[in-house]
């Protein structure tokens, strides 16, 4: 593998096991602080309004500037809102506000930071010369071992140290990504068109609305397989949020067995490790429609095994399932993005597409709650193994995804761009 490819795995990787300690060490040393369990929930719906805006304008923003550049200032901006808070705390002292302030600043760096990430893998294939399915399979399997190391890293720190100095190590997780992505070549950030030239991106602000239209126009309305990997990707999260958020811990407190459930959790990661690090290896050398069809298969066989809340075992085995059929299925979907999204788009595109995304766990788990609340927990499961198996089954049969080959999806492609 090339040294870009190492550099941006390595920064990925850096950036996701921050906001993963964050994620566990941000809500204790909340509670310690303030001793508020209610601040806890309102620092998470806090942060992701800026989180959702963030995606929707700084889409628009990384279609403008050097994407490299951008990535690195994305990090920085959540290196710098976590370390204002021992600061803060040594000076003023910490309180709720001040913990809703940053993490407000934080979540502007977080989402416009992973769209930039996302808008360099074209980049980072054509500079490195690997091919997109090992890329994509070695970057999916990235997010699962941090699901799977983060949390019990987090933990340890939040045993073994102090508050304030867990934050230190968070925003210096930011830091180090930040300054690993700056080892990326300049040019690996240049705004390119479709044909790989450099242009010139606007400048004025007055364009902003238009442009942000332009992105969610293509993602709504433009190309149906984008559209596509939009509705599964949205589908996906919402139905593994409500099982994972809702059902399972509520069916294995009933049963006493409330620990389990995150187990489970880790049985997904295994899973999703294992598959697309498969795909790493195997991606090219078979079909695509075969990866698919087998992927979306898997995930119904295991989202089945986890919505009949059977023994405990057949729930684990379901959820390693779901993950081994998920990871190729993502990594197939990433590659097909790249393909897909023109350069100029890039940005504002997959920002929008980010921010979409990030509505789908507090919606999934709201709306499970309430299902679980007035029909019960079974019909609750069962609801949403029906939504999922109703995508699965548009995907499989639906035209967008009919031509999945590289050489199918460009005639399809430049058919569908003769009728725009």
């Amino acid at each position: 593998m090339k040294r870009v490819a190492v550099i941006y795995l390595a920064s990925y990787t850096i950036s996701l096991f921050g906001n993963s300690i964050a994620a566990v060490a941000l809500p204790l040393i909340v509670l310690a602080t303030t001793g508020n369990v209610f601040g806890a929930g309102l620092l998470a719906l806090a942060s992701g309004i800026p989180s959702v805006l963030g995606g929707l304008f700084g889409g628009v923003l990384i279609d403008r500037v050097n994407r490299r550049t951008a990535s690195i200032a994305s990090d920085l901006i959540s290196a710098g809102a976590v370390a204002a808070l021992p600061i803060v705390d040594l000076v003023l002292g910490l309180n709720l506000g001040w913990f809703i302030v940053f993490a407000v600043i934080g979540a502007f760096g977080d989402i416009p930071g992973m769209t930039a990430r996302e808008t360099m893998l074209p980049a980072i294939v054509r500079h490195s010369g690997i091919s997109a399915e090992r890329l994509m399979g070695i970057r999916e399997s990235i997010a699962p071992l941090v699901m799977l190391l983060g949390p019990g890293i987090a933990g340890t720190l939040m045993f073994t140290l102090d508050g304030t100095t867990v934050l230190w190590v968070t925003a210096a997780t930011s830091g180090i990504a930040a300054l690993t992505t700056l080892l990326l070549p300049r040019a690996v950030g240049v705004i390119v068109d479709d044909d790989g030239q450099p242009v010139n991106a606007p400048t004025s602000l007055r364009t902003a609305g238009s442009e942000l239209r332009e992105g969610l126009r293509f993602l709504f309305r433009g190309n149906p397989l984008v559209r596509g990997v939009l509705v599964i990707n949205l589908l996906l999260i919402g139905v593994l949020t409500g099982f994972q958020n809702v059902v399972l811990p509520a069916h294995f407190t009933s049963i006493g067995q409330g620990g389990t459930a995150g187990f489970v959790l880790s049985a997904v990661g295994l899973g999703t490790l294992l598959g697309a690090g498969l795909y790493a290896v195997l991606g090219p050398r078979i079909r695509r429609r075969t990866w698919f069809t087998i992927g979306m298969g898997g995930t119904v066989a295991g989202f089945t095994a986890i919505a009949l809340l059977p023994a405990t075992p057949l729930i684990l085995a379901g959820a390693v399932l779901v993950g081994l059929s998920t990871g190729p299925v993502g990594a197939l979907l990433g590659v097909l993005l790249i393909e897909s999204i023109p350069e100029r788009l890039r940005g504002r595109v997959t920002g929008a597409q980010n921010a979409v995304l990030t509505t789908a766990p507090p919606v999934a788990a709201f709306g499970a709650a309430v299902l679980a609340t007035w029909l019960g927990l079974r019909a609750a499961a069962l609801v949403l193994l029906c939504a999922w198996i109703a995508c699965v089954v548009f995907s499989l049969f639906g035209k967008a995804f009919r031509n999945l080959e590289p050489n199918d999806h460009a005639a399809t492609e430049a058919d569908h761009a003769d009728q725009q």
